[in-house]
């Protein structure tokens, strides 16, 4: 009998003590991804720079986004002088409407987009004397963007130009 009590106190005592498990009960190195539950450790649990490069396969990322990926700049004009685009992406047309004042329609609704514009050569020629360059939206087309360039007296003139639209 008495044997039987211990062996029933010692079955009862192991398996209490194995529900309770301490960081000083877990030796270095022991546990594994699999054995902790999803979003159960934060930031504090973990040793600085403890899943640092050395601790992430660069084999198991997924492609890295560029400006130029599907989700980035897909409108874009190249526009000499004259109004002419030189090389373009997602336009319908550019034209110069007057002295340094040109537009460009691009193939959607480019309302809620950014606009940058850069006064630039179309070519690797050396870049255009000085100037300025603003844009906006066209009002009369919601598809297109008003730019205007002027020289270094302000006054407007006929500039190359770069333009992105980032929606």
């Amino acid at each position: 009998m008495a044997v039987a009590l211990l062996a029933l106190f010692m079955a009862m005592g192991g398996s209490a003590y194995a529900l309770v498990v301490t960081s000083g009960s877990i030796k270095n190195n022991t546990i594994r991804s699999v054995d902790v539950r999803n979003r159960a450790l934060i930031g504090k649990d973990v040793r600085g720079d403890g899943l640092g490069g050395r601790a992430i396969k660069e084999s198991t990322l997924g492609p890295v986004p560029t400006a130029f990926s599907a989700e980035g700049i897909q409108h874009f004009a190249v526009v000499n002088g004259g109004g002419q685009q030189v090389r373009a992406r997602g336009t319908t047309s550019s034209a110069r409407t007057a002295e340094g004042r040109y537009q460009v329609i691009f193939t959607r609704d480019v309302r809620a987009c950014a606009y940058y514009a850069t006064i630039g050569g179309p070519t690797a020629a050396a870049p255009p004397d000085n100037g300025q360059i603003t844009v906006s939206g066209l009002g009369s087309n919601v598809a297109g963007v008003d730019i205007r360039t002027t020289g270094a007296n302000g006054n407007d003139a006929n500039k190359p130009f770069h333009l992105l639209v980032i929606c």
